[in-house]
């Protein structure tokens, strides 16, 4: 028999081979998913309460499909309720609102009642994201180790979902669809090279990721390089992968942006959502990658490198000459005042030294396993490199993304989402590898050892639990409420969002508010009255509004209320910002407030009020 014969006589066997194994992915992700979704629902329904999630964000994420429901178009992100005259540009996508917005609708033809449609809609949004994230670790595990790491992969997705108030119902901010994203372009970018199809929907994942929001675009920009470095390195056999990811980005990106960008603002840039700027970088880097591989397919590796030191000169002048500030952090414009009264009070937003400050017990669960997966595919890459080329580079790339995403968490705790959503592919296949070694010597102890410790410390709200413990004793680490909490940094909730805290300010006639930036999508959501502040940097104008208005002396105070149209002041006593203002200026207008000073411009809405205060401004 020739060769030939032989790999042909081998073909079906590897084929239906490797349909059982894919055969498996699809019900094993369904039992997981099951169990999981179903554990999600349980503890919601035992914790009650309100069916949007306690995240600002999502109340405002709410207020935007409302408004796009109500008509507002497609391409207007302007949220006319909040700030100054002529309202607030948002920065979020239409990507995120489009099905959300679709869940309501079709609730409402179903015949539900609004609130009800919104609890629905609410809840399958997040949950289908949950199923979503858990297939993207299983596909990543599948393609890195087969079926054992698949399971293992989907595993300790289940616990990342389960244990993230960001896949709960009612989480309906991007930065879940942002994990699942992340998730699948990291699946998509290891395992067989195979015909370059898994690296153009890699190049899919990322373009999405750029039109979604800005905080995952430097994981994009590592991934892209990573690839382009790969293609340097490996040559012909990596050539065809190379190029589908390119082009696919450089499309993919051209089609959101014509998609999501007004024709009037095809020329502006910005730094926090797809623009000019990341569009124009996006396509230049994309199909640049395309060209070079394309055109270096018989270049030895020296002039490949050449090549790609050509295409990064390139990107990095479009850089400079088309979006120079983006270069730099987005929040770089933000006022000094703003900067020290609202984003040093952010939770999501505090960097590792500051977070090691505020609450120590949490440290571990968010830089822990980032650096742990960093420190074993930096291992592993040098163990494997000489014996297996493939799982040597799997392990850098996966170690570079995660050591960018672990960068991110270093500056904003937030970035700990994806270093520890990405750590699961690399972190699979260890424990893979050490549940088969332990296994193959079940007398040896140091074996069943190292594979126990290593799944624990693969776990984010293992590090959580240890740290509550030691930090506010047995009973809290078991409560899934604090434990969840923790995993997901948010903003403490004051006592001025609830239901009932608004119900007498919506009765009002529709006016503008001037109230702390934590109640403001709150007011949004429950009345119909425009407010100056919430908590989103585009609203610099009037977050600054309202807190000069809490500093100002009282005669002081009537000048800002009055240039800001501004006939009703809704004063939260309880609200950490109100708070510090009034120890800032204990003669400002909102410490006249507290101490039932006031002024003859204002007038009490009902009297001996509790939370939220309302007070009417007199017009002049």
């Amino acid at each position: 028999m020739s060769l030939s014969t032989k790999r042909a006589a081998r073909k079906p066997a590897s084929g239906i081979a490797a349909v059982s194994a894919w055969s498996r992915f699809f019900p094993s992700l369904c039992a997981y998913a099951i169990v999981t979704v179903a554990a999600i629902l349980a503890l919601h329904i035992k914790g009650g309460g309100d069916y949007v999630g306690p995240d600002n964000d999502d109340v405002m994420r709410l207020v935007e499909v409302r408004d796009f429901l109500a008509g507002q178009g497609w391409f207007d992100l302007t949220q006319y309720r909040l700030g100054l005259a002529g309202g607030t540009l948002m920065h979020w996508s239409r990507l995120v609102d489009l099905p959300i917005a679709g869940l309501i609708r079709l609730f409402l033809l179903l015949g539900e009642g609004q609130e009800r449609a919104e609890a629905l809609a609410l809840a399958i949004w997040p949950l289908s994201l949950a199923v979503l994230f858990m297939a993207a670790a299983g596909l990543g595990g599948r393609r890195l180790g087969g079926v054992a790491t698949m399971h293992i992969a989907f595993g300790l997705a289940a616990l990342s979902v389960f244990t993230s108030l960001k896949f709960h119902p009612g989480a309906i901010d991007h930065h879940n669809v942002q994990l699942v994203v992340m998730m699948f372009m990291a699946a998509l970018m290891v395992g067989p090279h195979g015909t370059g199809s898994a690296h153009a929907g890699a190049g899919l994942m990322a373009a999405l990721a750029i039109a979604i929001g800005a905080e995952t675009v430097p994981l994009v920009a590592v991934a892209s390089a990573s690839i382009a470095v790969q293609w340097a390195v490996e040559g012909h056999r990596f050539r065809r992968s190379a190029q589908l990811f390119g082009l696919s980005l450089a499309l993919s990106v051209s089609a959101f942006f014509l998609a999501t960008v007004p024709p009037s603002a095809y020329g502006v840039v910005t730094c926090d959502n797809l623009s000019l700027g990341f569009y124009a970088l996006s396509v230049i880097g994309g199909a640049g990658l395309f060209l070079v591989a394309t055109a270096g397919g018989q270049a030895g590796i020296r002039n490949r490198f050449v090549l790609l030191g050509l295409l990064a000169a390139v990107v990095l002048l479009a850089a400079v000459v088309i979006a120079p500030d983006c270069l730099g952090s987005p929040l770089a414009s933000l006022d000094p005042m703003l900067a020290e009264l609202w984003l040093k009070k952010v939770s999501e937003a505090q960097p590792v030294l500051s977070q090691i400050r505020i609450a120590p017990e949490t440290a571990g669960g968010f830089y822990a396993v980032g650096l742990f997966a960093v420190a074993v595919c930096l291992f592993r890459f040098f163990d494997f490199r000489h014996e297996d080329g493939a799982r040597a580079g799997h392990h850098l790339l996966l170690g570079v993304l995660v050591a960018a995403a672990l960068a991110i968490a270093l500056i904003q705790v937030r970035g700990a989402l994806f270093s520890n959503a990405l750590a699961i592919l690399p972190l699979s296949l260890l424990i893979n590898d050490l549940r088969r070694l332990s296994h193959g010597e079940p007398e040896n102890m140091n074996a069943g050892f190292a594979y126990i410790i290593t799944v624990l410390v693969s776990v984010p709200v293992v590090w959580f639990f240890v740290g509550i413990v030691g930090a506010r004793g047995l009973e809290a680490a078991f409560s899934m409420g604090t434990l969840t909490r923790s995993v997901t940094p948010m903003q403490e909730v004051n006592g001025c969002q609830a239901k009932d805290d608004m119900a007498l300010l919506a009765r009002l006639p529709t006016r503008t508010v001037a109230a702390p930036s934590d109640s403001g999508a709150e007011i949004l959501r429950y009345t119909h009255h425009r407010v100056l502040s919430a908590p989103y940097h585009r609203n610099q104008a009037g977050m600054l509004t309202e807190l000069h208005i809490g500093l100002a002396t009282p005669q002081e105070a009537k000048a800002f209320l009055y240039g800001a149209d501004v006939a009703i002041i809704a004063f939260c006593p309880s609200d950490a910002q109100t708070q510090e203002l009034i120890r800032m200026k204990p003669d400002g207008l909102y410490a006249h407030l507290l101490r039932g000073d006031l002024p003859d411009y204002l007038r009490p809405v009902a009297p001996n009020m509790q939370g939220l205060q309302l007070f009417v401004v007199r017009p002049r």
